[in-house]
């Protein structure tokens, strides 16, 4: 497997991986303006990129996803629960659904609570065995804290939502599963991160304050001092359930 995680703008992390026997990558969470890094990337792994994935609709960035899928041919994905929401085709994507790219196989997990389509994505690389090895946790799970619950509007519905989605899909998995997020520090998606840009699902246990707390008590603390919204955040949302590239995009 080769791996690149691109800090991008707004604090965004990124991702290209892939299977190099197989010559497939998969790219995750494009910043638009990045679209030539991830094609360039892929060149230098001697791969061609076959997915583009979106962990959910970004609110804090325009997505690069769209326009990087048309221009390799690869197909975009989102969760299926954006059908009738985003104004463009998407390939859907399915709680459950197995995404395979050679040796490289990545199960599709629904995550909702920061918003309701988010999704994490669990990868395995066969060629070192049939245990997951990370997982990516979108906007969900940060090294050191948890995503922000109000961008849907019901901000103690989905944190509790993101409670039972923490607890359930990603803490059960196995403790030395590493994680890689969509977001560092600085980023206005959640409150708390660490600037470090990976860590295990134990250590998280372990060590990040959020998940040791029950569900009201998760609740009263995720909604007691929210961070304000993302900068241009309608006309974001807009541009990324339409799937154009405005001009402030590249500003």
């Amino acid at each position: 497997m080769f791996f690149r995680q691109r800090a991008a703008a707004n604090a965004t992390l990124s991702y290209l991986f892939g299977c190099a026997g197989h010559r497939m990558a998969i790219a995750v969470d494009v910043v638009a303006g990045d679209e030539d890094w991830f094609i360039d990337e892929a060149e230098k792994a001697d791969a061609r990129i076959v997915h583009v994935i979106d962990t959910h609709v970004h609110a804090d960035h325009v997505s690069g996803g769209p326009e990087l899928a048309r221009r390799v041919g690869a197909p975009y994905h989102l969760h299926e629960s954006n059908r009738g929401r985003v104004a463009f085709d998407f390939a859907a994507l399915a709680d459950g659904q197995r995404i395979e790219a050679g040796n490289v196989l990545i199960d599709v997990v629904h995550t909702p609570g920061h918003t309701p389509d988010s999704i994490c994505l669990l990868v395995r690389d066969l060629r070192r065995g049939d245990e997951p090895w990370f997982v990516i946790t979108g906007d969900t799970l940060f090294v050191g804290a948890v995503g922000r619950p109000d961008l849907a509007g019901r901000e103690r519905e989905m944190a509790a939502q993101l409670h039972d989605t923490l607890h359930r899909r990603l803490l059960t998995l196995p403790p030395e599963l590493e994680i890689y997020p969509g977001h560092q520090a600085g980023s206005a998606c959640g409150a708390g991160l660490s600037g470090k840009p990976a860590s295990t699902i134990g250590f998280e246990k372990r060590f990040n304050p959020m998940l040791s707390m029950d569900r009201q008590a998760f609740v009263d603390a995720l909604t007691a001092e929210i961070p304000p919204p993302p900068a241009d955040m309608a006309a974001i949302v807009d541009a990324n359930l339409r799937g154009v590239v405005p001009a402030m995009a590249h500003d």
